[in-house]
């Protein structure tokens, strides 16, 4: 662990006397490895690691990556490891043994094995390509296990590190080893990328809200400016008003708040039903009335339902990047609860099934 208070307060110090021992566990772990089984990992981190990052520019674009990723993961590479997985694990305390420090927020489990001697070197250009040819798969299969939103940029490293790790070395234009900071922001912008793409699966009037709440979030702002949007996304303002996605008026519009909608909407029962409001009123359902009512809305809104939890994970990385928390928690929320309303769906399920066999028996 690096403490500095074991170093006389010395921060350098003691997170160098980190990185050696790490080195050295990781060591002595490939020399006992074999090259057809694989190791696991657990690295337990401090939440406030995970806000501890370098901001730079990556192929233009601002990309953020996190220190302690990049110590440990560093210190396998140099061990001669290729990773081929990780995943978050929910080993936290509710409250720290420690008080009043830092107790550990969360655990991710690193999967690896011994890099093959034989392994090739490629360019940034290729390991790029690859990132976004095998990442959105990767992404789909993580949501659709329901991984919580908070949890995806750290599972998403898995298989991003997995391409990078399997090259002796990733090269930059220049000739110099891409590092392995720059390796974890081009993972990071791939998949935000790949979470965008998702876009084009949603019904218009979706599209324009998640277009709007990148730049406003739940704000006011210019009637032009959302007519300018509607227009590139083939809409209307006034659609989506009937819609009841925003309200507009005094040349002034904004995204209708969960707290302003009617608590007894019903989806069955909307004439022009979008993927945005199922989300909101999934989680107004779940935040006002607990897992049973949402799970009877989920039932309601039937395959809606599945599509309006993969608008949560991209509603969360927007506000992961504007730094709305508090919007970010309720997207987070819904998609951690999917199981359990899955669960008080079901008998709901269930019984349509039976009513619509009694039904054909009785014809």
């Amino acid at each position: 662990m690096a403490t500095p208070y074991r170093f006389g307060g010395n921060k350098l110090k003691a997170k160098e006397f980190f990185e050696r021992g790490l080195g050295a566990a990781f060591s002595s772990m490939y020399s006992a490895a074999h090259p057809d089984y694989p190791l696991t990992a657990f690295y337990a981190f401090k939440q406030t690691e995970a806000h501890v990052r370098y901001k730079e520019e990556v192929n233009g674009k601002s990309a953020l990556s996190s220190t302690g990723w990049e110590t440990m993961l560093q210190g396998l590479l140099d061990a001669g490891f290729s990773i081929t997985g990780t995943w978050p694990m929910r080993t936290e305390r509710p409250t720290g043994v420690k008080v009043a420090t830092n107790a550990l927020a969360s655990s991710i489990v690193l999967v690896f094995r011994p890099r093959p001697q034989t392994a090739a070197t490629t360019t940034r250009g290729e390991f790029l390509r690859e990132l976004r040819r095998k990442l959105p798969a990767a992404l789909r299969t993580m949501q659709q296990a329901s991984i919580a939103p908070v949890d995806l940029a750290q599972a998403a490293i898995g298989p991003g590190m997995a391409i990078y790790s399997a090259y002796a070395a990733v090269l930059e234009p220049g000739g110099e080893r891409l590092r392995v900071r720059t390796a974890l922001q081009l993972i990071n912008q791939v998949r935000d990328e790949a979470l965008s793409e998702q876009d084009s699966e949603y019904d218009r009037e979706t599209g324009w809200a998640i277009d709007w709440f990148a730049q406003y979030g739940m704000s006011e702002a210019e009637y032009g400016v959302a007519e300018t949007l509607a227009n590139a996304r083939a809409v209307s303002v006034e659609g989506m008003r009937q819609a009841g996605i925003i309200r507009s008026g005094r040349g002034r519009v904004r995204l209708i708040p969960r707290a302003e909608l009617p608590a007894d909407w019903n989806p069955a029962n909307d004439a022009r039903l979008t993927d945005w409001e199922v989300a909101q009123h999934l989680i107004r359902a779940l935040e006002t009335g607990g897992r049973e009512a949402a799970g009877t809305l989920r039932h309601q809104a039937g395959g809606r339902a599945d599509v309006a939890k993969d608008l949560a994970y991209r509603l969360y990385t927007i506000c992961e990047r504007k730094g709305w928390s508090q919007e970010a928690l309720s997207y987070n929320g819904l998609v951690v609860e999917w199981p359990e309303l899955v669960r008080v769906a079901a008998p709901a399920a269930g019984a349509r099934v039976e009513q619509q066999r009694l039904g054909s028996d009785g014809g």
